[in-house]
């Protein structure tokens, strides 16, 4: 099959992008490329500026020249109705001379028809302008897309270069001087007086991997809860002996290991835990050390020697009971005072309450969540069997909304519909973390209620209408469907609703449609109910979305792991295709997949000739798939991740 690209200006991106990407895995690479491809980006949208606003100025000139003709229509009205009454005096006086309103006449037609030769030049130059503009937007939500992948291999790439520098392998010499007592034997001195010299270099060694961490001053200050430890490898006395004023001194050879709790690495670097989901094991066991004699020998090839101390307090004893309380498991009961929340320990979700399960000893992380209530955060330090009882709240109330189902006839498959209740909203970039075109916040306003699709068009839905109808999609006529190949779109003639690169089945969103045919069924659907259908406008889609709430998304300002379908996302879909459709939890207002599964066009606005999509889906980032986040495209653009929701007046 062959692929043609979208345009050159995203093969030369990609090209920039493979020139670049020997070092991509790595943070440093990965910032790196993500500078390369902001600038791209920012090329772009100057470029896009330049094309509109030429296509402005072409409009204009479009403007001017359909205003000149009507006027030179009416000079060629008037040249010809002074012809016809010269040839009518001529029937009377045949000496007339007709030369000149003749020569009137003939200007006249030329003039007009130069006119409509002019009119029709132009609006070739800017339907050619609006598929350039069309070209370049589509690379720039290619390079956004790109972008934003990035962002998020960044921070799973900062995750793993944590875990990497926690636990590294080093080898410290440590001088250690004690005062025998008095009643202790020279033996016992000398055990106490190695075993402390082990603590010192234990302790030292941890001081000098935080020092050596990259984000030193973003993990300093959690320090205590990062359930940092050392392992000790092996060990061996360089030199000992005692002093004639009962001192013992001992020169340590230590070879050592670091460990971290694998589930504080998101706590440490103020991660979304989402990214530390394949560190989610906590560190087992300390080695107990064996202080061995002087003639045993560490290979120089097993370490790394690590500099450059952080001083810092802490205790690591190493004897026989800490080591066991360290290996300890303990019982925590979770109790809420809901059904059917949902707990997360350190990022993993555990099911429902009323939970009883066995962590390690030390710090955890705990989230309990359900639709419609506010979140609960805490921690719990794991020392013994305890029991912890949440109590949720409830989010501001939104106005109920009602399920309806008012679209089903013999042979189409259901589909519920829910109630909109009127309200008002601050719709656009209310976080701060939008793009431009979601600016300004502006309040809306719905004076009256309204239904929506409780979930997205499906297969199998549309495909009753085409048999009904016998309808052609705009990808079956044309050159098929947009898809992604290596974060570049491309179109592929073979990709359609019905096959759209992708396994699917009837109960997933029908994808590869155009803006148009999205009205064609929402237009038939119409006649065939007698119910008035059509695309929702964008600011009843997000207010929908939003459900009263304020955030990026309807659940926080955190996308989560595996609560909705888009790229990065953590579920199974992610990055691979569509979700069937109502997978996930519905919003406040009993909604489905308005995050994610696949973009979702809105009605045209008055004026304009581009529309935009809503949503995100599942091959865009996290960051995309915001309440608020709008990508404009043409009318006529098809991908395998766009399809639509409609929505019905009261």
């Amino acid at each position: 099959m062959r692929l043609t690209p979208l345009s050159l200006l995203i093969s030369l991106s990609l090209l920039t992008f493979n020139s670049n990407a020997q070092n991509v895995n790595s943070v440093a690479g990965i910032k790196n490329e993500i500078a390369v491809k902001q600038t791209e980006f920012d090329s772009f949208s100057n470029v896009l500026n330049k094309h509109l606003k030429e296509e402005s100025q072409q409009q204009h000139q479009l403007d001017l020249l359909r205003a000149r003709s009507n006027k030179l229509e009416k000079e060629k009205k008037q040249a010809l109705d002074a012809m016809n009454d010269v040839y009518r005096r001529m029937i009377e006086d045949p000496s007339l001379e007709i030369t000149d309103v003749r020569l009137r006449y003939q200007k006249a037609v030329n003039s007009h028809k130069k006119n409509k030769e002019d009119i029709a030049i132009q609006l070739a130059a800017i339907s050619a302008h609006r598929r350039d503009i069309e070209q370049i937007r589509i690379s720039r939500h290619a390079l956004l897309n790109t972008i934003e992948g990035l962002k998020e291999q960044k921070n799973s790439a900062r995750v793993e270069r944590l875990r990497n520098e926690f636990t590294r392998d080093g080898v410290l010499e440590i001088n250690h001087t004690i005062n025998c007592k008095r009643t202790e034997t020279l033996a016992a001195c000398e055990k106490r007086g190695q075993n402390l010299g082990m603590k010192k270099a234990t302790k030292r060694f941890l001081d000098q991997v935080f020092s050596n961490l990259t984000e030193i001053r973003l993990v300093e200050s959690k320090r205590s809860s990062s359930g940092a430890k050392v392992k000790v490898l092996n060990s061996h006395i360089v030199k000992s002996g005692f002093s004639g004023q009962g001192n013992y001194d001992v020169n340590l050879s230590v070879t050592m290991r670091g460990d971290v709790n694998n589930s504080r690495l998101c706590h440490l670097l103020n991660l979304d835990n989402r990214f530390c989901s394949d560190y989610l094991t906590t560190y087992q066991s300390v080695y107990e050390p064996e202080v061995s004699q002087p003639n045993n020998k560490v290979k120089a090839s097993e370490v790394v020697v690590i500099s450059e101390p952080y001083v810092e307090s802490g205790s690591f004893e190493e004897d026989a009971s800490k080591k066991k309380e360290i290996n300890r498991y303990f019982e925590l009961t979770l109790r809420s005072n809901v059904h059917d929340d949902e707990v997360f320990i350190d990022g993993v979700s555990f099911g429902s309450t009323r939970l009883v399960t066995k962590l390690p000893l030390g710090i955890h992380d705990i989230e309990v969540r359900k639709l419609g209530y506010k979140p609960y955060k805490g921690t719990v330090n794991l020392n013994k069997a305890q029991t912890l009882r949440v109590k949720l709240l409830k989010k501001n109330e939104v106005l109920e909304s009602e399920t309806i189902i008012n679209n089903t006839f013999d042979g189409l498959p259901s589909s519920n519909m829910v109630v909109i209740p009127a309200g008002s909203f601050n719709m656009g970039d209310i976080t701060g973390n939008g793009l431009a075109n979601e600016k300004p916040v502006l309040k809306k306003t719905l004076n009256s209620s309204f239904s929506m699709d409780e979930k997205e068009v499906s297969v199998s839905q549309f495909d009753f209408f085409v048999s009904e109808t016998n309808y052609t999609t705009e990808a079956e006529i044309g050159k098929g469907c947009a898809h992604y190949l290596n974060g570049e779109p491309v179109w592929e003639s073979s990709l359609n609703w019905k096959n759209p690169g992708y396994a699917q089945q009837d109960d997933f969103p029908v994808v590869c449609l155009t803006y148009n045919d999205a009205k064609e069924y929402a237009q038939w659907l119409s006649e065939k109910t007698g119910n008035e259908y059509r695309l929702p406008n964008e600011v009843e889609w997000e207010y929908a979305a939003r459900g009263g709430t304020e955030t990026d998304y309807s659940w926080s300002n955190d996308i989560g792991s595996n609560l909705a379908n888009c790229g990065w996302c953590g579920s199974s879909w992610s990055n691979v295709s569509s979700a069937p459709v109502g997978s996930f939890a519905v919003n406040q207002f009993g909604l489905y997949d308005m995050v994610g599964n696949v973009w979702e066009w809105t009605q045209k606005t008055s004026g304009q000739s581009d529309v935009a999509v809503r949503g995100g889906s599942w091959n865009f980032a996290p960051s995309l798939a915001r309440a608020s986040t709008r990508l404009i495209l043409a009318r006529d653009f098809r991908a395998n991740y766009i399809g639509f929701r409609l929505v019905s007046e009261r």
